[in-house]
């Protein structure tokens, strides 16, 4: 089993490849909004060093938000793209998930909320526990608040960009950032179970309504 892992929703661009028990490739660029230059290279170049074909591979798991509306749209349209064109499955995972994942992975943390900047004075929020698999499974659902509900939706250590904008004093873990490794690593479980998808279902999640709409036309000062 090969798992191809991409992660474009946080605004940066991240691949991984891992099989049954390891990671087999990893390569991150933290250069921001670069991920429609970076995003293929960095997939030709993760399968060209282990010597495989994307045909080759059992799955495809990306970010599929939600997050940076450019970003996962990347994110979903090359997996949903490569998916189609070598006949193979697709592992959505959520983004708000993968940044419990990363909070796990980073600070050793098992019980949070996972908190994104969502702009227009909002935020993407869900909470996250740890199972005995090493994965944090959501505790309840995805959410986009006004600040004041995101605050009062807080129920564990909250993470991640937009964490002290629901609790004023919640910087100590507003850097931590999902990358591939965290989808990889979620992804993992649901390869070995076959818990995939078809590629036509490899849609991004915005949970705004009006996300295709631009900033000025949703409001924002």
């Amino acid at each position: 089993m090969k798992v191809l892992a991409l992660e474009t929703a946080n605004e940066q661009c991240s691949v991984s490849v891992i099989d049954d028990t390891q990671e087999l490739f990893f390569q991150l660029d933290t250069r921001a909004k670069a991920q429609t230059q970076t995003i293929l290279p960095m997939i030709e170049q993760g399968l060209n060093s282990l010597n495989i074909d994307v045909s080759e591979l059992s799955a495809i798991a990306f970010s599929r938000g939600p997050g940076s509306f450019s970003g996962v749209r990347i994110n979903a349209a090359v997996t949903q793209a490569l998916a189609w064109a070598n006949d193979l499955s697709v592992i959505p995972v959520s983004t708000l998930q993968a940044l419990a994942q990363a909070a796990h992975r980073l600070h050793g943390l098992t019980e949070v909320t996972a908190v994104l900047d969502a702009r227009m004075s909002e935020v993407y929020i869900a909470s996250y526990q740890l199972d005995a698999n090493g994965i944090m499974q959501a505790v309840n659902e995805e959410q986009l608040l006004n600040y004041n509900l995101g605050a009062e939706a807080v129920v564990y250590t909250p993470i991640g960009s937009g964490a002290d904008l629901v609790q004023a004093d919640a910087s100590l873990y507003k850097n931590v950032t999902a990358n591939a490794q965290d989808i990889a690593k979620i992804a993992r479980i649901a390869a070995n179970s076959q818990n995939w998808v078809s590629a036509e279902l490899a849609l991004p999640v915005y949970l705004r309504d009006n996300a295709w709409k631009k900033i000025p036309e949703q409001g924002k000062a």
